[in-house]
């Protein structure tokens, strides 16, 4: 459990963010005050299938209880120059297990609100429970609706259709054609009462800060007011129309499917001790929330909450750790089967569309990160009969293209290397471009892309001779592969792997995409390579959170990630940490030790550190996207990031091998 207290979550610098998910790809989300500061925030986002993609329905509640001549609320909002209410809640606390609780204090009246989304359904609900509450009371809720897309904002308009329809305790609205209607209904007598009214100018910060559109107008088609006793229990279900009966039981439901899912996340956790057992499980707990399936059924990956979709290379990487490595192989190669539809020119997709259609195929490394979730696969199953029927035709597909030569130039050298793109491309994961242009130029030969390569070679050729198959390609050429990747990347002057190799000239810049060319399953690195690349990437890159995508050595550093989208553009693989490297550097740093067994208590011991400062300090439970290069590491990007929890995930349960 993480428990927030009251100055934590009025930090003024860093409010601390909850996301509650649908497993659609739906999802509720604010700050623990309940007070948006994002355009992504809001308490029922629903993934659709028509019109595709998530969309703000409800933005959120301003919700209050009466007593007496006194109105007390339980969400804030920021106007411009005003935070309502002038006063602020009556907040006492927050905690996040199975999902995220408030806790209010007012006087001697205790409020607690809950948030779930039930999963598999286009709903969200809130609990309240409202105990020691003087009689004569009552609770009122004022929805404010949105009904946009996430990415967008809402303004005051004369298309919005304000008619709502009178149901069992609650109203049915359908706001604009094309749009869903939405039901809310509590689950115990109350009244509604109609007033269409816009709310103006509801800021948000965050939005500011990145550069964007940061202002919002939310419509209000009335409220509810609920009589309240000395001691009540009710849910407000908000819901896409359609049957929501008995909104306890399906809470109960949910409680229960989340009770077993906890259950079996502990299982895990063996070979630990209890600190880092603890912090393993809030990662695994955390880890449900990006596995998906889609309104039309398609199993996927979310890359990150609150604003990312599903990305092939994020979703590729991240499966060995949110599948392979958590008992739910079922899931991971559900999904692995999925991307494997979509292979067209040797390439994979790197975006699917909302509803799981390939988007766009703009990346080279997706589908050698392939190689490598099946290899992940094969290691914690060791089904070779399920390689071969599902994956190998694939993966031999991947190499034939690839070696014949392919889309975006990519194709096989003299010297074994694969290249890919040319100045205007930006085909591998450091893929930030400013007005057409790659910030971090790779085109050419990128050092982890080669790494990747030699892997899936290798572990080709050792599939082959095992179904008994001529292999792939020719006989020479893994060997002629790894004497050119070490003569070529070998950066002699900084001990280490230079990043791309192009047109005849090594970019020799300290970046992390050499320390794959160490933990891969196949190296093309010699043993003192191999250590010497995990010491100067310790030296230059290692920081409490990630490593940096770039030496504070070099001039083109940027050590803040901060700023309009220029800016951050700029810093993103400029500097900037990204935690989900841990997982490559910390299997790097056990394979490459003197000592495996110091060197897995010394990982053990800065994630402890990490986590234990992080889990609660921008997405609660979960892992940011990035932070900046420089002291003291703000987190900055997606407050909750797929690849980062996968990666951490997997790196501890490395760690607790043969333990």
């Amino acid at each position: 459990m993480i428990h927030i207290g009251l100055e934590a979550a009025r930090n003024e610098a860093l409010s601390p963010e909850w996301t509650e998910t649908d497993r659609r790809g739906g999802y509720a989300s604010s700050t623990v005050e309940n007070m948006h500061t994002r355009k992504y925030h809001g308490l029922f986002i629903a993934n659709l299938a028509n019109p595709e993609g998530r969309h703000v329905l409800l933005s959120k509640l301003e919700d209050s209880l009466l007593i007496k001549e006194n109105e007390y609320f339980f969400s804030s909002h920021m106007y411009p120059g005003v935070i309502f209410p002038a006063e602020g809640q009556p907040f006492s606390d927050f905690t996040y297990d199975h999902f995220p609780v408030f806790h209010y204090r007012l006087g001697s009246t205790i409020v607690k609100k809950a948030i779930m989304m039930p999963q598999g359904r286009d709903a969200v609900l809130i609990r309240y429970d409202i105990d020691r509450c003087p009689k004569d009371s009552l609770f009122r809720l004022k929805p404010l609706l949105a009904f946009r897309d996430y990415h967008e904002l809402s303004h005051e308009n004369n298309h919005l259709q304000s008619r709502t329809t009178p149901v069992e305790n609650g109203f049915r609205i359908s706001p604009y054609p094309g749009m869903p209607a939405i039901e809310m209904q509590t689950s115990r007598l109350s009244r509604f009462l109609p007033k269409g009214v816009w709310y103006r100018r509801f800021q948000y910060v965050e939005e500011l800060r990145r550069g964007y559109g940061w202002e919002e107008d939310l419509y209000l088609p009335g409220w509810i007011e609920i009589p309240v006793e000395r001691k009540v229990t009710f849910i407000l279900s908000v819901f896409l129309v359609g049957p929501m009966k008995n909104p306890n039981a399906i809470w109960q439901t949910e409680v229960i499917r989340r009770g077993r899912e906890r259950t079996a996340d502990r299982k895990l956790i063996h070979g630990l001790g209890d600190e880092d057992s603890n912090l393993y499980l809030a990662l695994l707990q955390d880890s449900h929330k990006f596995l998906i399936t889609t309104p039309s059924g398609r199993p996927g990956i979310i890359a990150g909450y609150p604003w990312y979709g599903s990305w092939g290379r994020d979703t590729l990487i991240s499966i060995p750790g949110l599948c392979f490595h958590t008992q739910r192989s079922a899931e991971g190669i559900a999904i692995l089967n999925e991307i494997s539809r979509y292979e067209k020119d040797g390439y994979l997709p790197n975006f699917f569309s909302a509803n799981g259609e390939p988007a766009a195929y703009n990346a080279v490394d997706p589908s050698l990160w392939y190689f490598w979730a099946v290899q992940e696969l094969l290691a914690t199953t060791g089904d070779k009969e399920l390689i071969r029927e599902n994956f190998w035709p694939i993966m031999k597909r991947i190499l034939r293209a690839f070696l014949a030569g392919t889309i975006f130039e990519t194709g096989v050298d003299s010297f074994g290397l694969l290249h890919a793109g040319n100045e205007k491309t930006a085909l591998t994961w450091m893929d930030a471009v400013i007005e057409g242009n790659p910030v971090t130029s790779r085109h050419g030969c990128p050092v982890e892309i080669n790494a990747l390569w030699y892997n899936a070679l290798c572990f080709s050729r050792d599939l082959a001779a095992a179904f008994g198959e001529p292999g792939p390609f020719d006989d020479d050429l893994i060997e002629r592969l790894r004497s050119s990747f070490q003569e070529i990347f070998w950066n002699a002057d900084d001990n280490c792997l230079g990043d791309v190799f192009c047109k005849g000239v090594l970019d020799r810049s300290i970046r992390p995409n050499q320390i794959f060319a160490v933990s891969l399953p196949f190296s093309p690195l010699d043993e003192d390579r191999k250590k010497a690349v995990v010491k100067t990437v310790r030296e230059h890159l290692l920081t409490p959170v990630g490593l940096r995508t770039l030496s504070p050595s070099d001039s083109r550093y940027r050590g803040h990630y901060q700023g309009g989208p220029y800016e951050r553009d700029n810093a993103y693989h400029q500097g900037t940490v990204w935690p989900w490297l841990l997982g490559a550097f910390g299997q790097a740093a056990i394979l490459s030790a003197e000592n495996p067994q110091k060197e897995k208590e010394d990982l053990r011991r800065f994630l402890r550190t990490f986590l234990e400062n992080h889990l609660s300090e921008a997405g609660i439970g979960s892992v940011s996207e990035v932070f900046d290069g420089d002291y003291p590491h703000h987190p900055g990007g997606c407050v909750a990031q797929a690849i980062s929890v996968a990666e951490l995930i997997r790196l501890y349960s490395l760690l607790k091998e043969n333990e």
